[in-house]
């Protein structure tokens, strides 16, 4: 993996709201984002998610209720998440997270249309 960006602020507090199924994570700049779980496991940075190359990106269904069970720091520039369904091969760096804050409803959006064309499910 490629170093930190030194544009990319750091994150200043991480909170796990199982509640409302959301991890929040905020960032030195003040931005603050919510990441559903969901929306986190089906953009998981993980070769299993991702595929190995260009638009090989595997489509991933029926995650609707999947909760994070722990998350486990990597160093000081990445967090490994725990997800319930067993998944937990993808490492979420500050750059990632804050990429993902940015483009969040871009990214659900496509989501959501991939999942329509597919025919496919989020329960």
């Amino acid at each position: 993996m490629a170093g930190l960006s030194t544009d990319t602020p750091r994150p200043t507090e991480i909170k796990l709201r199982q509640q409302s199924r959301l991890l929040e994570v905020s960032f030195a700049d003040g931005k603050t984002f919510q990441f559903p779980f969901e929306f986190l496991r089906v953009h998981s940075p993980s070769a299993e998610v991702r595929g190995h190359g260009p638009e090989q990106e595997i489509l991933q269904t029926g995650k609707q209720e999947v909760i994070i069970n722990h998350i486990d720091p990597v160093g000081n520039y990445a967090i490994q998440l725990n997800f319930s369904d067993g998944h937990n091969t993808g490492l979420y760096s500050w750059d990632l997270l804050y990429e993902y804050g940015v483009h969040q409803n871009d990214m659900w959006q496509r989501y959501l249309q991939r999942m329509d064309e597919a025919g496919a499910s989020r329960a």
